[in-house]
């Protein structure tokens, strides 16, 4: 999303922002009683956050090449997770994503403003279909090459290393909530250790479970790839790998 083309998302984040639910649009989708007791609970929610003016906090991976649009269209304080290439293609791998880079080419403007130096290699991987770690080394380099630009465009934004967090969770929060201005409480802090300090009674299989070991997750992905494709991945995103990441990174 940018200045060219906000007008046909504006008026739908701003009311996502500021908890105004659409009731009138959604009735329209109601097709059974499940759906009229998810639209009530959805406009109960926005209604009471709206009233306590609670702070709105918009998390959306997607939205990395929008995040200029966004901080500037609703001052928005931003804060960007960056993540090991590895880790990153074995997320992929482990979950089967296969990315469709022709999305890329249909939005013009995203072509022009973030990718216009990777046009050609998305053109050919639109058409020539490559294996999930090709495809992730590709999309890593093109998100963390966005990254750099913004580190240097923009230092008013915080910029942190997802294994950072994973090792050092509760001063690497301490910083975040530094940043945006927010109360650090020691409630908020067990709930942080919870949440990254699981112990054997954790069920680390559940996909909908958000505790986790952080410190050993940080190197699962020598798990789910091979040497081979280890290797690969360092080597294909060396160039902007190394603004983040040493050798003993690996």
């Amino acid at each position: 999303v940018c200045d060219s083309n906000a007008s046909l998302y504006l008026d739908h984040l701003r009311n996502c922002i500021n908890f105004k639910y659409p009731v009138a649009k959604k009735l329209e989708t109601v097709k059974n009683p499940k759906n009229m007791i998810r639209l009530l609970l959805d406009y109960s929610n926005f209604t009471a956050n709206r009233v306590a003016k609670k702070r709105p906090l918009v998390k959306d991976p997607l939205a990395i090449f929008s995040a200029e649009w966004l901080a500037r269209t609703f001052e928005m304080d931003v804060i960007v997770l960056i993540r090991h290439p590895a880790a990153f293609a074995g997320s992929l791998k482990h979950a089967n994503w296969p990315f469709p880079f022709d999305h890329f080419l249909n939005q013009p403007f995203l072509m022009r403003d973030y990718l216009s130096d990777y046009a050609a290699v998305v053109e050919a991987f639109s058409t020539d279909k490559k294996d999930i770690v090709d495809q992730a080394i590709l999309l890593w380099n093109i998100i963390h090459s966005t990254i750099i630009k913004y580190m240097n465009a923009h230092t008013e934004w915080h910029f942190v290393r997802h294994e950072d967090l994973s090792v050092d969770p509760l001063n690497e929060f301490r910083r975040i909530f530094r940043v945006l201005d927010l109360e650090y409480t020691q409630s908020i802090q067990s709930d942080i250790l919870k949440s990254t300090q699981a112990n054997s009674s954790t069920n680390l299989n559940d996909p909908l479970s958000i505790e986790r070991d952080s410190k050993a997750n940080i190197w699962g992905w020598k798990d789910r790839l091979t040497p081979q494709e280890i290797e690969r991945v360092r080597t294909g995103t060396r160039l902007i790998g190394s603004h983040f990441y040493d050798d003993e990174d690996w």
